[in-house]
């Protein structure tokens, strides 16, 4: 039995306290198999004072060197031959560099499993078909993000009567079609059948603020749902409190705020967190996350807000087992939700990709970076 089977096919997909001894045993094999089959990786734990006897012995996740999502933005590591990768992304490449990412069949065949337990949990699957409103680029060759995928897949989680894409390609390029989706949601507001509008909260916001100044009002379907992902990027400067979406989403279109989820995830990392009905993100048995100082990288206890640190053992393409991401976050005990989800809940704040906040994982990054070019030479 591969160690991954019984992390994602437990019993409780948020039972951490039931999981933990699978799941330090799964992250061991995990750390274990990167460092026979990654060169490159072992050569940079080794850098940092990590042999592969000290991954047979650690007890605690946070013990696992992270590597900066940065720093796979600029180098491979892969621990299985490029051919044998069934599926590869990149990330959204705010700023212009993108993180290039494979999964072999296995390890895409378990994050789908942890991936649609938590789905399941929160209700998202259903057999009603419904229309879909994207917010974000049509498939095509030319766009193979990690987001559009995932969007794409989103599209899945009901049987689809129709996908409209909120950009559309012309001759300079993509275009939003501002006009074309509220032609269609005027459509759909006349059916019975629910709408799903899949997209970044930004975009969401620019849209429904446009609906705002036009004095633009459209009754969706009962069962109607708002799913929100992929944080607000390079529009930072524009985020608003997610109460003013639910504010916005429920005045413009009749959508509750009952039926607005959000995800939280990264594309170095094998995992996918969907808020509860109290919004929060709860962290699945499949994953832990550890909060770090933004001076010196040690972990933090719960309420104190640092750089996010995602860990996972169900990759074995590539070493994503501890990434750490420029996301600052604070970690909460499940019991602070009420939810009823006793699993710990990560609250994020925001980057640390703006000019204004400076921490040490930009240097670690660099350090990684020399790593890297040492271990390719």
């Amino acid at each position: 039995m591969d160690y991954r089977t019984k992390l994602c096919f437990c019993r409780d997909i948020y039972d951490q306290r039931a999981s933990d001894r699978t799941f330090m045993e799964a992250v061991r094999r995990n750390v274990d198999c990167h460092l026979l089959k990654c060169k490159d990786y072992r050569r940079i734990l080794e850098s940092r004072g990590f042999s592969r006897s000290d991954g047979q012995r650690v007890m605690n996740a946070g013990e696992v060197p992270c590597i900066p999502t940065l720093f796979f933005k600029y180098h491979d590591l892969y621990s299985v031959p490029e051919a044998s990768m069934v599926i590869k992304a990149t990330s959204s490449g705010t700023g212009g560099v993108k993180s290039r990412i494979g999964f072999d069949k296995k390890s895409l065949f378990f994050a789908g499993v942890a991936a649609g337990r938590v789905i399941a949990r929160h209700g998202l699957f259903s057999v009603r078909p419904v229309h879909y409103v994207i917010l974000g680029f049509p498939p095509g060759k030319e766009n193979q993000t990690a987001i559009s995928r995932t969007q794409r897949l989103s599209t899945m989680f009901a049987p689809a009567l129709s996908r409209k894409y909120a950009l559309r390609k012309g001759k300079h390029g993509y275009r939003p079609d501002f006009n074309g989706l509220l032609e269609a949601l005027r459509r759909y507001g006349r059916g019975n059948a629910p709408v799903r509008i899949i997209g970044f909260p930004a975009y969401l916001y620019f849209f429904l603020k446009e609906m705002e100044r036009n004095r633009i009002f459209i009754r969706l379907p009962k069962h109607s749902m708002i799913m929100a992902g992929g944080g607000w990027k390079q529009f930072y400067k524009e985020t608003v409190d997610k109460r003013e979406l639910y504010r916005l989403g429920e005045r413009h279109l009749g959508i509750p705020e009952s039926h607005f989820r959000e995800f939280f995830g990264a594309v170095e990392h094998p995992g996918v967190y969907c808020d509860c009905p109290n919004h929060h993100f709860h962290i699945p048995v499949t994953s832990r996350v550890v909060i770090r100082d933004v001076d010196t990288l040690e972990p933090v206890g719960y309420g104190t807000t640092g750089l996010v640190n995602l860990i996972s053992p169900l990759a074995e393409s590539m070493p994503l087992v501890s990434i750490l991401t420029d996301d600052l976050g604070v970690l909460h005990r499940g019991c602070e939700c009420g939810c009823g989800i006793e699993a710990p809940y990560l609250e994020i704040i925001g980057r640390t990709g703006v000019p204004e906040i400076r921490t040490c994982a930009a240097g670690a990054e660099e350090v990684l970076k020399e790593a890297g070019r040492s271990a390719l030479r």
